[in-house]
């Protein structure tokens, strides 16, 4: 019953909010408060909200989303026995959001980027069980590192005399390393992409609303904020390179995998990359506007893999599904129209992002090897969403299913997303980026998109057809994400030895301790760091030859 009463609200607050930002995108304005909390010498402590047409309708998309999964969740966590809990970190983990959406000022963004890691952890950790446990201890160590980069632009804007990004200066690069630190770390680009796939052990609504609309794209949306003050700074650069090489690794990546959520959670991670790239270039607006198209089919995509792996008896295994349509026909066609979405197909709601974004791309200065890289990255996406729906649609169903009938309140939920799936894209750009771009190229550059899709349909066939050829070895590297896998299994350990004997000593008193055990925690520690030293080494020297690479 409560979770009813939440979605109806949540979707009346999305029509409120989705009239106000039509109103204020038409009308020019913007609405910007500010309380004064304490000020202490020059210091202002001050609480700022600002209102424009772009954080209100970002707001609108994450209410409807949050809206059709809170629908979602009546079905999918019936019997929890911690359901109230679920229910609560989940309207937590929205105003968290909410907050950073509102927040120019970066110690009220500060509570709601804490608060969006900390919330996260508890649902990860949510089933409480020892993979939930690893993966939980990922995410949260991975986005602390987000989160010191923030403290620390905190303290360096303590000089400014306020907090507001209205008062940093366009020369300050420490400043804006800081900030750029905490956008990859949150929005999961390399180095840090460990902890995206690692997230799936969250309940399948936490996952739907993770990864398109609240967590991973927090990073984004502060990037867009904080863009005026990076173009012209050199970090745009950077953050490009870094933005191309994650699409290209997680595209790689998802080709490989077989667990049905973590091919979606790559993809949405490919998607990531796609919007920094495309923001790292200048084009903040048409980042937004992926963004937003984005959030709508990745949501669905994700409800629909619940349903299916609530079928398969909680199997996730892609190469045990088959002929599902059978059993989900109303599932089954939102599936496959989300991920025809996601492709860019000719349109959907992703076609009309994606392929300006391709057009972007192509009218720019652009180093011919990373125009290859980008566009392998995207005949990758057609590539694993082939090799996905040959598994699913005609595979051999290989497992034990349970006598599970499709439910008339999830059909309900997916429903307005299936159809926003269908129009979104262009509601949009009829009604927001109508003026914001316009290309004109050749005939030949135009269908450049087109052959890369087609490109990638052969790729599909090939990855499918892989078990026949002899490439574990490549399999290996390229589906453990580069081995960054294990890099963080070793940076980590140095934490959990401590935690453990942390524990041990808050149960039994230090005198009992031998002199022998405590030896051997000194030697655990000390080859663990030892590792740590090899692994940052590694990593200096990959850094440093990519910053001469962009220099050169």
């Amino acid at each position: 019953m409560n979770l009813i009463i939440y979605s109806f609200l949540m979707m009346m607050m999305f029509l409120m909010f989705f009239l106000v930002s039509l109103i204020m995108y038409f009308l020019g304005v913007g609405i910007m408060m500010e309380w004064l909390l304490f000020n202490l010498n020059s210091i202002n402590m001050e609480f700022f909200v600002l209102l424009d047409w772009i954080s209100v309708l970002f707001i609108s998309v994450v209410m409807m989303i949050s809206s059709m999964i809170m629908l979602y969740s009546i079905i999918y966590m019936e019997g929890e026995v911690f359901l109230n809990r679920f229910i609560k970190l989940v309207i937590l983990f929205i105003l968290s959001m909410v907050l950073m959406i509102i927040s120019p000022n970066l110690i009220s963004i500060l509570f709601g980027w804490d608060g969006l890691g900390l919330i996260s952890y508890c649902l990860v950790i949510f089933y409480q069980n020892y993979m939930a446990f690893n993966s939980g201890l990922i995410t949260v160590l991975c986005n602390r590192i987000g989160d010191i980069g923030l403290l620390m632009s905190i303290s360096l804007m303590f000089m400014y005399g306020s907090w507001s990004m209205f008062m940093l200066e366009w020369n300050k690069k420490l400043i804006l390393l800081m900030i750029l630190l905490a956008v990859i770390t949150k929005s999961a680009q390399i180095p840090f992409s460990v902890w995206l796939p690692l997230a799936m052990a969250a309940p399948t609504p936490v996952s739907a609303l993770v990864h398109s609309s609240t967590l991973v794209t927090a990073g984004v949306y502060l990037m867009i904020r904080y863009y005026k003050f990076m173009e012209n700074s050199g970090i745009d650069k950077f953050l490009f390179y870094i933005s191309v090489f994650t699409m290209f690794m997680s595209g790689l990546m998802a080709n490989l995998e077989n667990d049905l959520k973590k091919i979606i959670a790559l993809s949405t991670l490919s998607q990531l990359g796609l919007m920094m790239m495309i923001l790292s270039l200048g084009l903040k607006f048409l980042a937004f506007y992926h963004l937003l198209t984005h959030a709508i089919f990745k949501s669905l995509l994700f409800m629909c893999a619940g349903i299916m792996i609530h079928l398969m008896n909680n199997n996730q295994d892609i190469r045990l599904c088959g002929k599902l349509n059978e059993f989900i026909p109303f599932t089954m066609l939102s599936f496959y129209i989300s991920k025809l979405a996601l492709l860019g197909f000719p349109f959907l709601a992703g076609f009309y992002s994606k392929d300006l974004i391709m057009e972007m791309i192509y009218l720019m200065k652009i180093n011919l090897f990373m125009l290859m890289m980008i566009l392998f990255s995207l005949s990758f996406t057609v590539s694993y969403s082939f090799r996905l729906f040959y598994y699913i649609y005609f595979g051999e169903m290989n497992s034990s299913f349970l006598n599970f009938q499709e439910n008339k309140l999830m059909n309900l939920s997916m429903l307005l997303l299936l159809g926003l799936s269908l129009i979104s894209g262009s509601l949009l750009n009829w009604v927001f980026f109508f003026d914001n771009y316009l290309t004109y190229m050749s005939v030949d550059m135009k269908m450049m998109t087109l052959v890369m899709l087609i490109l990638g349909l052969v790729l599909g066939i090939i990855m499918y057809m892989k078990n026949l050829l002899n490439l574990y070895l490549y399999s290996f590297f390229f589906s453990s994400m580069w081995f960054m896998n294990y890099m963080y299994m070793y940076i980590y350990k140095p934490y959990l030895i401590i935690g453990v004997w942390g524990h041990k000593i808050d149960k039994n008193w230090v005198e009992f301790f031998s002199k022998k055990s405590f030896l051997e925690f000194i030697k655990e520690i000390k080859i663990s760091f030892n590792l740590l030293k090899i692994f940052m080494f590694m990593f200096v020297i990959l850094f440093y030859f990519l910053v001469m690479f962009m220099v050169f």
